[in-house]
């Protein structure tokens, strides 16, 4: 089977993830944003980045703590704190530490919603289990993974 360089190049595009977006707003809600960036330079976190002049999310070191500066910010009927903040949550992936014997718990730890309980198991150490209905997708738990074992998705339809 032969593939061309369009083909491959058309398959990475299509496979990244879309972006995550500000508390309370969605992918639709983007065509009403004027890119100004009010919400970025508001966030207190630094983690609302403006990218091709729409806002998005970057858990990089730090987690959303719903101040709500970002909506307050915004000029745009774009933000609706009427709804739940993300329709996102983590995940635990493979590479978790403790899947592979280690003892660690970073993101137990850090939670601020109490969403990753520890199964205790026999023979190893106990297991990062997320209960999603308590996940906030504030992404407190990215930050400190030192496996970078936790990713963020969307929920299923019924619970966004």
């Amino acid at each position: 089977m032969s593939v061309s360089r369009r083909d491959l190049l058309a398959v990475r595009l299509t496979d990244r993830p879309a972006p995550i977006r500000p508390p309370w707003t969605r992918e639709a809600d983007m065509a009403r944003c004027t890119g100004c960036a009010a919400c970025a330079e508001a966030c207190p976190a630094g983690i609302v980045r403006m990218e091709a002049g729409l806002p998005q999310i970057a858990f990089a070191g730090t987690e959303c703590s719903f101040c709500g500066a970002c909506a307050e910010a915004c000029p745009a009927p774009v933000f609706d704190i009427a709804r739940p903040a993300f329709a996102h949550l983590a995940a635990v992936t493979e590479g978790c530490l403790a899947q592979d014997g280690v003892a660690c718990m970073a993101c137990a730890d850090i939670c601020p919603e109490a969403a990753i309980r520890l199964r205790p198991r026999i023979g190893g150490p106990a297991l990062p289990e997320l209960s999603p209905s308590l996940c906030t997708g504030c992404g407190a738990c990215l930050s400190v993974c030192p496996a970078e074992a936790l990713t963020i998705h969307l929920r299923e339809p019924a619970h966004a």
